[in-house]
């Protein structure tokens, strides 16, 4: 059941990222076959490109030819979804106590960071637990094979190719061995499901070790995420967003995360809580109305950080599991 749920989150996950939504020619799916040949190519471009022999040897020791995930990407699953089936299966009941659990045993590690960063340790945990439940499920796949697979597959070379010349910089620096470098088939890596260039704009190396241990290091994984909310303008006064009712009448048209406006003004055109009480009185916010499936489903007025979540992720479901999460944390049961 945890893998099934854990497929179910990468799928949503994946179908989210900018890359998978870019116009693509089709190609012939790609066998072994030449791929000893390219990776030879690629290691002269990176020579070229400054990297050192000792690096690359390193790196490309034990290259392998993933199918898995060059049929992963192409085979992702095509199924329908709707929010109020996906929550219950990315956040189940035993992933909401175990989150409340994972606060408390880090409590003092995460309040600090948090403090630091300015973030609420609840999101922090709750990224934790969508990503990689906890740091249980991290992907077993060597980073440099998969995104050398997915360059050689050929559709999203440019894309791929990037990610492995940063994923080259982090093995050059040192920040984790070689046979450690572990990720999904697609490159993310380490308990915060960070690809490499994600990593190389915002990992930190909190322990002080010299290292940028995202795989290892539970203060690494904490700031790193933190570090990561913090930079694309987290804000720790208020929270990710609320579900919510609008009016039979409602503008289905405002609803957009480009429609910014005051809660006094969502208030006016008849947007309520949940239960129906008036929203927050706040003149220092402006929120967004978000529906991701349909008027039937679930309805959101979404804040600020709405936005920092889809900065990390651009899946609504995503973000929906993420905010739930946090404040099952915030409020358990």
């Amino acid at each position: 059941m945890i893998q099934v749920v854990r497929s179910l989150t990468l799928a949503v996950v994946l179908m989210a990222l900018p890359w998978q939504a870019l116009a693509q020619e089709e190609k012939a799916e790609k066998g072994e076959e030449g791929f000893a040949a390219y990776v030879e190519q690629i290691k002269q471009e990176a020579l070229a490109d400054g990297y050192s022999a000792e690096t690359l040897e390193t790196a490309f020791a034990d290259v392998q030819f993933y199918q898995r995930s060059v049929k992963a990407d192409r085979n992702q699953p095509e199924f329908k979804l709707t929010l109020d089936t996906y929550l219950p299966r990315a956040v189940p009941e035993w992933k909401a106590k175990k989150a409340v659990e994972m606060y408390a045993e880090h409590r003092e590690l995460l309040e600090k960071i948090g403090a630091e960063y300015g973030v609420q340790p609840r999101f922090i945990v709750a990224l934790w637990g969508i990503e990689t439940n906890f740091g249980s499920f991290t992907g077993g796949m060597d980073v440099i094979s998969a995104l050398t697979t997915m360059a050689y597959e050929g559709r999203r070379e440019a894309f791929f190719k990037k990610e492995l010349w940063h994923a080259l910089t982090i093995v050059q620096e040192g920040h984790i061995p070689i046979d450690q470098m572990k990720g999904s088939w697609a490159g993310a890596m380490g308990q915060a499901q960070f690809m490499p260039s994600s990593f190389m704009s915002y990992a930190v190396d909190y322990d002080g070790d010299g290292r940028k241990d995202i795989w290892g290091s539970q203060g690494d994984v904490f700031a790193s995420a933190a570090n990561y909310l913090k930079s694309v303008g987290w804000r720790d006064d208020v929270t990710w967003g609320r579900q919510v009712q609008l009016p039979e009448d409602f503008d289905a048209e405002l609803a957009s995360l480009k429609v910014k406006k005051p809660l006094a003004e969502w208030q006016a055109l008849g947007v309520r809580r949940y239960d129906g009480g008036d929203l927050p009185v706040r003149d220092d916010i402006e929120a967004s109305v978000v529906i991701p499936d349909d008027q039937q489903g679930r309805v959101f007025l979404a804040y600020n950080n709405y936005d920092a979540l889809m900065r990390w992720n651009r899946s609504h479901y995503f973000v929906a599991a993420v905010g739930y999460l946090s404040d099952r944390i915030r409020f358990p049961r």
